[in-house]
C-alpha cells in the first residue's frame, strides 16, 4: 500500500511539472490562454479557474475564464470573488485560444458549449475527482486532494507567484466548498495548514463563510421549508430524499444554483446513510447523492450515468420522478459499501449517531477504504506564501463585475 501511494505521488509531481511547464511556455509565448470551469460552477471550480488566471495574469498573461450557465452569470454565493473582470460569456468566444486548462471538470460533458469550442486547442486538465477520464493533453488528476483549488496552489507555488488576499480568497472557497467547511473526511492535517497558510494573508473567513452559506433570499427559506416538508424516509433503503420543481424556483424567484445547499439541511437526519435530492431543471432532472460514509455514492452514480466522490456525487435523467426513484432504490441496493474512511469510529453513548462508526452489511463485495484525501504537495510551509505583502484584510473584486448579473463586490476589511 505504502509504495503503491509512493507511486502514485510521483506520478502527480510529475504531471504537475508537465503543466507548470506548458503553463509557462504559453504566457512566454503570449498565446491567448482560457481557463474553464464545470457547467453551473461551484466554489471549487470557479474560485480554482479565477485563482490560477489571477496568477497567469501576474506574470504576464492575458488570461480569460469561462463557463457555460444559462444565463451566464456568477452564482450569487460567489460574487464576491475577485477576478471577475476576467470573464467571458461562451457566445462571445470567436477565435480558437492556444491553450484551454479546465478546472474541476470530470469529463469533456462536464463542460456544456465549452467542449465544442476548446475542440482543436491544446488541452490541460486540473481535477481532484477520481473519475476523471483524462480527456486532455496534460492531465493534473489527484483524487486524494480535498479540491481542485488545493492543487491550483501547487500550480501557482511552482510558477514563482506569492500569494495574496485576491488568490488565497479563491483558493480558500474552493477548500471549504468541497470539504464541507472542514467536515468532510477529506479534511486532513494537510488541508488545515493549507487554510492557515491562506488566512495568513488577511482574508476575513468569516465573510467568506457568510457570504458561501449564511445568506440567502426570504424566498430561499419559504422553499427550503417547502422542500424539506415533502422529504421522504425510507427506512428499508438507508434513505432520505426530496425534490424541486421547477416551478418552485420560479415562485420562489430563485436561480438554480442557489438550492445546492438544501442537501445539505436534508443529510442531517440522523435514521439514513444516503440523503438525495432531485432539482428540475430544463426539463430533466439533476441528482445530487450524499453519503455518511459507508455507501459508495460515487460507484452509484457512474451505474446512473453520472458520477462524483465516494461521499458526494451527482447524475442527471430526463425519466419521471416515479422511475427516477425505483431506478435509484435498485442500484442503492447494489453500491459498494465502504469501511470507514477515517479508519476509526465515535466513541461514546451518542456514538450511532456518526454513522461511520460501524459499517452497513454488504450486499456486495466491499470496495478499498478510502484514504483520507490530501492536498499534494503540502503548501501550507511554501517559501511563495508571502503575508506581509498584503497587509491589509480585503476580498475585494475588480470595478465593474456587476456586468452580465454577476453583482456588486463583498468588500472585507
Amino acid at each position: 500500500m505504502g509504495r503503491a501511494m509512493s507511486d502514485a505521488s510521483d506520478l502527480v509531481a510529475a504531471d504537475r511539472a508537465a503543466v507548470v511547464a506548458a503553463l509557462t511556455a504559453a504566457v512566454d509565448a503570449g498565446d491567448d490562454i482560457l481557463l474553464v470551469a464545470h457547467v453551473n460552477p461551484d466554489g471549487d471550480s470557479l474560485g480554482s479557474a479565477l485563482a490560477l488566471a489571477l496568477a497567469l495574469r501576474t506574470l504576464g498573461a492575458r488570461p480569460q475564464v469561462s463557463f457555460d450557465a444559462e444565463p451566464f452569470a456568477v452564482p450569487r454565493t460567489l460574487r464576491f470573488l475577485a477576478g471577475q473582470e476576467l470573464l467571458v460569456d461562451p457566445a462571445a468566444i470567436t477565435a480558437r485560444p492556444g491553450l484551454v486548462v479546465c478546472l474541476d471538470a470530470a469529463s469533456r460533458s462536464r463542460l456544456g458549449r465549452l467542449a465544442r469550442i476548446a475542440a482543436g486547442s491544446r488541452m490541460i486538465v486540473v481535477d481532484h475527482h477520481a473519475s476523471n477520464t483524462r480527456f486532455g493533453d496534460l492531465n493534473l488528476v489527484d483524487g486524494e486532494a480535498a479540491s481542485t483549488s488545493a492543487m491550483v496552489v501547487g500550480l501557482i507555488d511552482a510558477l514563482g507567484v506569492s500569494l495574496d488576499a485576491d488568490l488565497a480568497a479563491a483558493i480558500y472557497t474552493g477548500l471549504v466548498t468541497d470539504t464541507g467547511s472542514f467536515r468532510f473526511a477529506a479534511t486532513t492535517p494537510a488541508v488545515h495548514r493549507l487554510a492557515a497558510r491562506l488566512l495568513a494573508t488577511g482574508i476575513r473567513h468569516d465573510l467568506i463563510s457568510r457570504a458561501l452559506w449564511d445568506t440567502h433570499p426570504f424566498g430561499y427559506l419559504k422553499l427550503l421549508g417547502e422542500v424539506l416538508g415533502r422529504a421522504r424516509l425510507e427506512p428499508e433503503h438507508d434513505l432520505t430524499w426530496t425534490w424541486c420543481g421547477q416551478g418552485d424556483l420560479r415562485a420562489a424567484g430563485l436561480d438554480y444554483d442557489e438550492i445546492e445547499g438544501f442537501i445539505d439541511t436534508l443529510r442531517t437526519a440522523s435514521e439514513a446513510e444516503v440523503a438525495l435530492i432531485c432539482k428540475q431543471d430544463d426539463g430533466v432532472w439533476k441528482v445530487s447523492v450524499r453519503s455518511k460514509g459507508s455507501v459508495d455514492v460515487g460507484a452509484l452514480c457512474a451505474g446512473l450515468g453520472g458520477g462524483g466522490h465516494r461521499l458526494a456525487a451527482g447524475f442527471v435523467t430526463s425519466a419521471e420522478l416515479t422511475e427516477l426513484m425505483d431506478t435509484v432504490r435498485a442500484a442503492l441496493a447494489r453500491a459498494p459499501r465502504l469501511a470507514d474512511p477515517a479508519g476509526g469510529g465515535l466513541t461514546g453513548p451518542d456514538a450511532a449517531a456518526g454513522r461511520a462508526c460501524a459499517p452497513a452489511p454488504a450486499p456486495a463485495p466491499a470496495s478499498t477504504p478510502a484514504p483520507a484525501s490530501t492536498p499534494a504537495p503540502d503548501p501550507a510551509s511554501s517559501p511563495t506564501s508571502n503575508p506581509a505583502s498584503n497587509p491589509t484584510p480585503h476580498l475585494a473584486a475588480a470595478p465593474g463585475q456587476d456586468r452580465a448579473g454577476r453583482g456588486p463586490a463583498v468588500s472585507v476589511r
